[in-house]
């Protein structure tokens, strides 16, 4: 994992996540929560077993959205 944070990415870091994501298909999950932000740079939807959600880009979606629309409603207790 440490590789990325150097912006290396090797086939065994790839092959590592992919086996702990296909053993989280097999216990019944239906999707994956990418929470580390290095880890979206080698796994994506297209060599996961799973549905992946990448956090960052959720985040940055919903900042562009929260700063596009300045009408929408904030939720009890927001800023």
């Amino acid at each position: 994992m440490y590789e990325l944070v150097n912006g290396i990415q090797n086939d065994e870091s790839v092959q590592y996540f992919q086996d702990l994501i296909a053993r989280m298909k097999l216990c019944g999950c239906n999707a994956v929560v990418l929470g580390c932000t290095g880890v979206p740079i080698i796994i994506t939807d297209s060599n996961s077993p799973l549905p992946t959600l990448d956090s960052t880009r959720l985040l940055a979606h919903a900042a562009l959205h929260h700063a596009i629309n300045p009408r929408h409603e904030r939720h009890e207790g927001a800023p």
